[in-house]
């Protein structure tokens, strides 16, 4: 493998691990915002609004940054090949 391919893969894996520290936290923040706020929500029709809510903001948002990184997957050598065209080009002073 390349020096180039190795740093792709590198920037990529980062950038995936990092995808999904994000996903992971915004399920725990949002379970933790529902389990506090559940006792002080009365009525059973809004607790039913803020739950389907909820479960929409976390499976959208997980199927999209699935999505976005099955794309950086395929074009992965265009993504981060510019960037690391222009972070050596940045590096040299040009």
């Amino acid at each position: 493998m390349s020096d180039l391919n190795q740093r792709i893969e590198a920037m990529y894996q980062g950038d995936r691990r990092g995808a999904w520290l994000f996903v992971i936290a915004l399920w725990v923040v949002i379970l933790f915002v529902l389990f506090m706020s559940w006792p002080h929500i009365p009525d059973q029709g809004v607790r039913i609004v803020v739950l389907i809510a909820a479960a929409a903001v976390l499976i959208f948002n997980t199927a999209s940054v699935g999505a976005m990184l099955r794309h950086y997957a395929e074009d992965k050598e265009f993504i981060y090949g510019l960037d690391i065209k222009h972070l050596d080009e940045m590096r040299k002073g040009h």
